[in-house]
C-alpha cells in the first residue's frame, strides 16, 4: 500500500471540501469512486455546484478531461470524434479521437439522461467495460473515472440501462440555509482565483491506487456483506449479482483511503448511496446504518462512515424549540425572523426523511405549532 498516494488524494479531497461548503458527502464519494474506478451519478437541480465540483476535481488530475452537455440531438461524432477523412479515402473507417472521450482520463457527461439511441449503446460499452467500439474499431479506454449528472431520474427503460451503469448515486440539493454565508464567501474566493490549477495527481498515480484495491482483504466482512445484500433485496432494491460484485470495489476503496488493507463493517457505509429512487434513500440508509453501527468505532474509519445521512429527530426538535423562543422574543430583529422562516422551511423538508413515524409526527407537530405562531403575526 502506497500511503503517499493516499495522502495526496485525501489532501485534494480536503481542499475541495474547503471550497464547496456542505458538499462533504459528494466529495468523499468522488474520492471513493476515483480510487475504486467506478462511475458516479449526481442528481440535483441546476445551481447546486454539480459541474463545479466535478471540474475542480478534474483540474487536480494531470490527464485529459472530457466534458459534454448531452442533448436529445447529440451525435456520436460530438462524443467520440469524427471519422478520419484520410483513412476514409483509403476505405478504412477509423475515428479521429483527438481531444475526445476515448482519450480522456476523466469524463463528465452533464444531463446524461438526455442521451439518445444513436449514442446509447456506445456509452453503455464505455461505462461498463471501459472500451470504445465503433464498427471494427475496439480499443481500451484510459478513463479513471466517469461522472454523470442530471436533474431528473430515468423515465424509460432504455435510459434505465444507462443509469444502472452508475454504481453510486448521490443527491445534490441546495445547502442548509445556515451554511449559506460560508458558501457565499467560499464561492467569492473561487471567483477571485486568477491562476489556473495544475494537476497535483498524475494519471499513473491514480491508476496505481486503483490497482491496489486488490490488496484489501474482504474475508472478514463478507458474511455480513452477504446478509446486507439480501436485506436490501428484501426491501425492494434491485441489487443484481453484477452490482453486488462491483460494490466490493467501493468497500475496498473505503478501506484503502483509510490506509487499511483489511475491510471492516464501517466500510459498508458506501452502500447508503446505491438507491434507484429518491424514496429509497432513507430506507437503505437505515438498513446500512444498522450494520455500520453494530461495530465499535475504530481509529482508522473512513470519516463518512458514521454520518448517517438521515435527520436526527431529537436535534431538529431541540432546534425548533430554540427557534420558537427566539421568534417570541420581542427583541428579535426582522432579519432574524426572516432567517427563522427560511430555516423552518428547510427543517420541514428534512422531516420527510425521518424513518420513525412516531418521531416524524412529533417533530412535525412542533414545526406546525411554530408556523401557526408565525402566521398569527402580521
Amino acid at each position: 500500500m502506497n500511503e503517499q498516494l493516499i495522502d495526496n488524494l485525501n489532501n485534494v479531497l480536503q481542499q475541495l471540501k474547503h471550497t464547496f461548503i456542505g458538499r462533504e458527502d459528494v466529495i468523499d464519494l468522488m474520492g471513493i469512486c476515483l480510487a475504486g474506478r467506478e462511475n458516479l451519478f449526481l442528481l440535483g437541480p441546476p445551481g447546486t455546484a454539480k459541474s463545479a465540483m466535478v471540474k475542480a476535481l478534474a483540474s487536480q488530475l494531470d490527464g485529459h478531461t472530457f466534458e459534454y452537455l448531452l442533448t436529445r440531438f447529440t451525435e456520436p461524432n460530438e462524443i467520440f470524434g469524427p471519422f478520419d477523412i484520410r483513412k476514409l479515402r483509403e476505405g478504412d473507417l477509423v475515428t479521429n479521437t483527438e481531444g475526445m472521450l476515448p482519450e480522456a482520463s476523466f469524463i463528465f457527461l452533464d444531463e446524461l439522461l438526455n442521451a439518445n439511441s444513436a449514442i446509447l449503446n456506445s456509452l453503455l460499452m464505455v461505462l461498463n467495460e471501459r472500451v470504445f467500439r465503433r464498427g471494427r474499431e475496439t480499443r481500451p479506454l484510459p478513463a479513471l473515472m466517469i461522472v454523470g449528472a442530471s436533474n431528473h431520474l430515468p423515465e424509460d427503460e432504455a435510459l434505465q440501462a444507462l443509469y444502472d451503469r452508475f454504481l453510486v448515486r448521490v443527491k445534490c440539493d441546495y445547502v442548509d440555509p445556515q451554511l449559506l454565508s460560508a458558501v457565499l464567501q467560499a464561492g467569492w474566493q473561487l471567483e477571485q482565483q486568477t491562476t489556473t490549477t495544475t494537476g497535483s495527481i498524475s494519471h499513473d498515480d491514480i491508476a496505481t491506487l486503483q490497482q491496489q484495491i486488490g490488496l484489501v482483504n474482504l474475508d472478514t466482512i463478507r458474511p455480513a456483506y452477504l446478509t446486507l445484500i439480501q436485506q436490501l433485496r428484501n426491501a425492494g432494491l434491485l441489487v443484481s449479482d453484477r452490482r453486488a460484485v462491483k460494490l466490493q470495489r467501493l468497500i475496498a476503496a473505503s478501506a484503502l483511503i483509510s490506509k487499511r488493507t483489511t475491510a471492516q463493517l464501517s466500510d459498508m457505509w458506501v452502500l447508503r448511496y446505491i438507491w434507484d429512487t429518491e424514496e429509497q434513500q432513507a430506507i437503505i440508509a437505515a438498513i446500512v446504518n444498522e450494520v455500520v453501527n453494530s461495530e465499535p468505532v475504530t481509529p482508522q474509519e473512513h470519516p463518512r462512515a458514521r454520518y448517517s445521512g438521515l435527520p436526527d429527530a431529537d436535534e431538529i426538535h431541540q432546534e425548533i424549540q430554540k427557534m420558537t423562543t427566539q421568534w417570541n422574543d420581542s427583541h428579535t430583529s426582522p432579519a432574524t425572523k426572516a432567517a427563522i422562516k427560511d430555516r423552518l422551511r428547510y427543517l420541514n423538508g428534512r422531516c420527510e426523511w425521518i424513518t420513525n413515524a412516531t418521531q416524524r409526527e412529533y417533530v412535525m407537530q412542533s414545526i406546525n405549532a411554530l408556523w401557526h405562531q408565525i402566521m398569527q403575526q402580521p
